[in-house]
């Protein structure tokens, strides 16, 4: 009778190890977005339902963040504080592989890519009221030159730098995320701002709905030296009609909109990830209008660093 137990227990706790070992594990994900007035944060949201959705299992989570800089860090934090999926720009992405620019003590190669997504176009944007026709004109004037450490002030920095003109020379200088760039813009309190995103953005088209704006033209020799020294930028142009009042199109420049992944992911999680998320691009495209421009065509584009192998097989099968 003893003997007989203790086979019995031998299989039930054999019989729990093999249920256990069967059960799939939960994989819970956590992406970096950026500010509610932004693009990524609309498109990191539609990216969790997507993954929670489609693959087994999976609890994936957005994040309100300051953006691209903020993200790139996130990805290299380990544990929870940390991030697995982040949306950020490619000039970014590439100076934190590298060890670039605000990166020089943080470099991160061990951060992949997933795919490039839409042009992030510099806007600069100021009220009517406040006279500035170009970027020289700033000078004397309260600028928000976008978060503290985010792509936004990296591309402002670098543009009022083609130009010759140092923080200094402002009147004021606010390092805010674009919501509160343009509500300070309409209550009075700055002149302009820089925005780095996809366009329309969101925060940008309510403030072109309550105060006249203009968008300021960054063009001309400085801009073409600037992409000279930084090849990331291109050429781009914000069509008539994108904001309230813009009745002209504006010529500007761009980097460009990305997906990246820490590198420790399995090749499995990410070829999943991707699978999930070209296998629901309208879902993709719904949640915000830039989103429609990422496809299996141009996925690849101005990837400024590896590819996740699970990325790679992926693309690979699509051939």
């Amino acid at each position: 009778m003893k003997r007989a137990l203790i086979v019995a227990f031998v299989l039930i706790a054999a019989l729990a190890v093999i249920v256990t070992g069967c059960t799939p594990q939960k994989q819970f994900l956590s992406i970096a977005t950026g500010g509610t007035g932004g693009v990524y944060f609309p498109l990191g949201g539609a990216l969790a339902k997507i993954l929670n959705e489609d693959i087994r299992n999976m609890e994936a989570s957005a994040r309100v963040t300051g953006a691209s800089v903020a993200n790139a860090n996130l990805l290299a934090t380990a544990g929870a504080e940390g991030v697995e999926i982040a949306f950020l720009q490619n000039d970014i992405a590439y100076y934190s592989f590298n060890g670039l620019e605000m990166f020089k003590d943080r470099k991160n190669d061990q951060i992949r890519g997933i795919a490039t997504l839409y042009p992030e176009v510099i806007q600069l944007i100021a009220t009517e009221a406040s006279g500035i026709k170009s970027v020289r004109d700033l000078v004397g004037k309260r600028l928000a030159v976008g978060a503290a450490g985010s792509g936004t002030e990296a591309n402002a920095r670098q543009v009022l730098g083609a130009f010759g003109i140092q923080y200094s020379q402002l009147a004021k200088v606010e390092y805010l995320p674009f919501g509160d760039a343009t509500a300070q813009i309409r209550d009075g309190h700055l002149d302009a701002a820089f925005v780095t995103a996809g366009t329309p953005t969101a925060a940008v088209t309510e403030l072109a709905n309550s105060i006249a704006i203009t968008l300021v033209s960054l063009t001309g020799p400085e801009i073409d030296a600037l992409r000279t020294t930084h090849p990331f930028y291109v050429k781009h142009t914000i069509p008539a009609g994108t904001y309230r009042g813009l009745a002209a199109p504006v010529e500007s420049v761009a980097v460009r909109a990305m997906i990246a992944v820490k590198g420790s992911l399995t090749e499995r999680q990410v070829y999943e990830i991707t699978k999930a998320l070209f296998k629901h691009l309208d879902d993709f495209g719904a949640a915000h209008v830039r989103g429609k421009d990422l496809s299996l065509a141009t996925a690849q584009q101005a990837m400024p660093i590896p590819l996740h192998p699970g990325a790679q097989k992926f693309y690979r099968e699509q051939r």
